[in-house]
């Protein structure tokens, strides 16, 4: 084959792994750029810990949606109009100068063009090669998304330490549009078979749930999980319910519009309309336990991505490059992990090796838990992430596999968008989750050792714990400066900062503790699956990520 053949051949693959990078890309940068995103925009950890979140739910509530567009509209279209909104978004986030602007860039409107992007990258690869060039198409695929997620840290890091972590989102913003301009080697995909309805009560239902159960999550930390420790203030109203936080309720909301979200798609099903998922998916009990094992390994590497520099960055003082050099042991550790558990599944039952992936992550958060401290270097976590990225990738290469080919060549397309959505739910979860118990836990921590404290004057604690509990989540990066801006002895401070780095090392110990927990109920769900070697390995690379 001659050169120019062969770039023509493989243009398409190239273009959609391109599309793929900067997606994977942007769910790591901005772990490692914390501290200094944080000092820019004058916010605190909750607020950016919001970015995170809402980007990965913009992802869960809206990836089936971007797929049924491709569907109708055609998937080639949907992906160059996809790369069009992130680039706009990228753009938006890379001048932002507060933290809602940001939102609004990197979580909502760059959400929307992954959400475009991701369903059609792998539509597109199935349509455009066949047989053993589809194989190879999608191993590259999925070995480059591996490879983004690895050495996006380093990356991210490097831009932010050297340059800014505003760089990151500038290059979106060039290769979005070399996407658009690549999207002309593509051919175009539609499903021309039958009539595709957008179910958008399903979208709304399901949004507003998914939205409502992640705010009550988050705010915990700000808001109390059960007696109100803040006024929650809507339009300017107080709302103190009975004395009690408004986290429940907006939990409870939450449940209530997904059991409706439920309900409203058993009745699409029945009228013979196309729900915005298919409850007949799930009865599969292979597929089920499978995704559901699927979105508790995000839930748990999401959180461990979001708390983890906190501590680096907070107690350590780490810039954003050496934030990542300290990542790269996991990172390195499951893009090792994955391929040759794949391989070794020639010998070892699938459902065994994912088994052997939780019980390795459970070893792993003992021993990172064990390790942690404000003495201890970056290093002496070297071996916990080691096992945590080890013990991910036996996962992550049986898992989908686990889940796709529980289900027909016929229902792979819809089972592939479910599962995606399953991790991105998991990934907002553990955003959430884990990171409300890190933000707690620090925060009361923080403020009992402030009390507790033999430094620090009795008539000057309320003072300081009003300042505190204003900043708690932001006390490790900046919140002790504005302390001394109100003529509180360097001594005090000093002692406030310690006090602030230990309750970090408590909280990173809670999360992990509460991951491990996690950890534990995906490997009970684990037994669940079947003891069956008849799965066909490598079917499910397309929906690896």
């Amino acid at each position: 084959m001659k050169l120019s053949e062969a770039l023509r051949k493989w243009a398409p693959l190239i273009v959609l792994s391109f599309a793929l990078t900067i997606i994977v890309l942007d769910t790591t940068i901005l772990n490692v750029s914390l501290k200094n995103i944080i000092t820019d925009l004058h916010t605190d950890v909750l607020s950016i810990q919001w970015v995170i979140t809402a980007y990965s739910l913009m992802l869960a509530a809206f990836t089936i949606t971007g797929g049924r567009f491709g569907d109708f509209f055609g998937r080639k279209r949907m992906f160059i109009l996809g790369a069009i909104i992130f680039a706009v978004g990228s753009f938006i986030a890379s001048i932002s100068n507060s933290v809602g602007i940001m939102v609004v860039g990197e979580a909502i409107i760059e959400g929307i063009g992954a959400c475009l992007m991701l369903p059609a990258t792998t539509s597109l690869l199935v349509s455009n090669y066949q047989g053993r060039d589809r194989q190879l198409a999608f191993g590259i695929w999925g070995g480059i998304a591996a490879a983004s997620a690895a050495f996006g840290p380093i990356f991210g890091g490097w831009l932010t330490t050297y340059y800014s972590w505003r760089w990151a989102f500038r290059l979106n913003v060039g290769v979005a549009l070399i996407l658009v301009l690549g999207a002309y080697l593509i051919k175009e995909a539609r499903d021309t078979e039958e009539k595709i309805t957008i179910d958008f009560v399903g979208i709304t239902l399901s949004a507003l749930g998914l939205l409502s159960i992640v705010f009550g999550l988050i705010e915990s930390s700000t808001y109390g999980w059960f007696f109100s420790t803040k006024a929650f203030i809507v339009f300017g109203q107080t709302i103190m319910p009975a004395g009690y936080t408004v986290v429940p309720y907006f939990l409870a909301a939450g449940i209530f519009l997904l059991e409706l979200f439920i309900l409203w798609e058993m009745g699409m099903q029945k009228s013979g309309k196309t729900p915005l998922v298919s409850l007949a998916l799930f009865k599969n009990k292979q597929f089920t336990v499978a995704a559901s094992v699927t979105a508790v390994l995000a839930l748990v590497q999401t959180g461990i991505f979001f708390a983890m520099p906190v501590f680096l960055q907070g107690v350590k003082h780490l810039d954003a490059l050496h934030t990542g050099y300290a990542l790269l042991p996991m990172t390195l550790s499951l893009l090792f992990a994955a391929p040759f558990s794949a391989y070794i599944s020639k010998y070892v039952r699938p459902k065994h090796l994912i088994q052997l992936g939780f019980l390795i992550n459970i070893v792993g958060f003992l021993l990172l838990r064990s390790e942690i401290s404000i003495v201890s270097s970056q290093w002496a976590l070297a071996p916990g992430f080691i096992l945590f990225g080890i013990g991910s990738g036996f996962l992550f290469s049986q898992t989908t596999n686990m889940a796709l080919s529980a289900v027909s060549v016929q229902e792979s397309g819809e089972a592939s968008g479910v599962n995606t959505t399953m991790r991105q739910l998991g990934a907002t979860l553990g955003a959430a989750i884990l990171g409300a118990v890190l933000l707690s836990v620090l925060s009361s921590h923080l403020i009992s050792g402030i009390q507790a404290s033999s430094v620090i004057p009795e008539p000057l604690k309320p003072v300081i714990v009003q300042n505190v509990n204003q900043q708690s989540s932001n006390i490790e990066f900046s919140g002790t400066s504005s302390l001394s801006s109100q003529n509180i002895p360097p001594a005090i401070t000093n002692e406030i900062t310690s006090l602030g780095n230990q309750a970090t090392v408590d909280g990173n110990r809670e999360m992990l503790l509460f991951a491990a927990m996690f950890v534990v109920f995906g490997l009970a769900l684990s037994f669940l699956l079947p003891n069956s070697k008849d799965v066909e390995v490598g079917k499910s690379i397309a929906s690896a990520h």
